[in-house]
C-alpha cells in the first residue's frame, strides 16, 4: 500500500526529538512500530526500510538517536567521517539519556489515536536500543537486527545493563544476526542467547543468516545483501503481524 510521511517533534526532557512518522495512506488504525536507526541516524537508506515496513500495515516512528548537541537534525554519510561522528554521538549519550528519550517517543507513539498496539525494532546500535525498549510493558514485541553491545554492555558513555535486565522483558522477542558480523561474533551470540534462555526467554525467535556481514540490511555500501534483507524483513513482518499483533 502507499505510505505517507510526516515530520514530527517529540517533547523530550528539555529538548525536542526529531522524528518521522510513516503510515499507510487512507487512515485507519494500525500497529505502531518504534524503529531505531543505526549510528548514521535518519538517512535515506533507513527511510527506505521504514517505507517498506509501513507499506505492510504499520505506523512507523523513527526518531533521531542523538537529539542533543551538534548531531541533532543531521543524517550522517556512510563514510569514515560519518562513522566517527556517529560513534562520537553514541559516546556522548548516557544509557539514562537513551532511556529517557525512549520513554518520550513511546509516549508519543502509544498516545496516537490511530495506533493499536506498540512494538519496537532497530539496527546495530539501534537494535540494542530496541532491546531496551522491550523493558517497557507497553511494547508487545521487539525485533533486534544485529544488535551491538548486548554481550558486553557497550552502548554509550557508560556501561549498559541491558542483558542483565532481560528477565524484565514481558513481550515477545526476535533477534536476527549475520554469521560474519565482527561486532557480534559467534561467542558473543552464544553469550546473548544463553543469557536470554537463563532469563526465561525460551521461546525467543532467533535467526543467524549464513554469510551476513554487519549492516547487511543497509542498502548502501559493499556489505548490503538484498536477498538476506528481504528474508529479514519477511521474518520481521511475519513475526509482528502474524505472531505478535492481535
Amino acid at each position: 500500500m502507499k505510505v505517507s510521511e510526516e515530520d514530527v517533534r517529540i517533547p523530550g526532557a528539555g529538548h525536542e526529538i526529531r522524528a518521522k512518522v510513516l503510515a499507510p495512506v487512507g487512515g485507519g488504525n494500525w500497529p505502531g512500530l518504534l524503529l531505531y536507526s543505526d549510528i548514521f541516524q535518519l538517512t535515506e537508506s533507513t527511510l527506505r526500510t521504514c517505507r517498506r515496513l509501513a507499506a505492510y500495515g504499520l505506523i512507523v516512528c523513527v526518531p533521531e538517536i542523538y537529539p542533543r548537541g551538534e548531531l541533532a537534525g543531521v543524517a550522517l554519510e556512510f563514510d569514515d567521517a560519518g562513522k566517527r561522528a556517529g560513534l562520537a554521538g553514541a559516546a556522548s549519550m548516557t544509557t539514562a539519556e537513551f532511556d529517557e528519550d525512549r520513554v518520550s517517543v513511546l509516549d508519543h507513539l502509544a498516545g496516537r489515536p490511530d495506533v493499536t498496539t506498540v512494538h519496537a525494532a532497530g539496527y546495530c546500535l539501534g537494535g540494542h536500543l530496541a532491546f531496551r525498549a522491550a523493558f517497557d510493558d507497553r511494547v508487545a514485541s521487539t525485533v533486534c537486527f544485529y544488535p551491538t553491545g548486548l554481550h558486553n554492555g557497550a552502548l554509550g558513555a557508560d556501561q549498559a545493563d541491558s542483558l542483565s535486565r532481560a528477565a524484565g522483558i514481558t513481550g515477545q522477542l526476535m533477534i536476527i544476526f549475520g554469521s560474519r558480523d565482527p561486532h557480534v561474533p559467534a561467542a558473543a551470540r552464544a553469550q546473548i542467547v544463553s543469557a536470554l534462555y537463563e532469563a526465561g526467554h525460551e521461546d525467543l525467535e532467533l535467526h543467524v543468516y549464513a554469510g551476513g556481514e554487519h549492516a547487511f540490511m543497509r542498502d548502501a555500501g559493499p556489505r548490503y545483501d538484498p536477498e538476506l534483507t528481504d528474508r529479514g524483513l519477511d521474518e520481521a513482518v511475519s513475526f509482528l503481524r502474524g505472531r505478535s499483533i492481535p
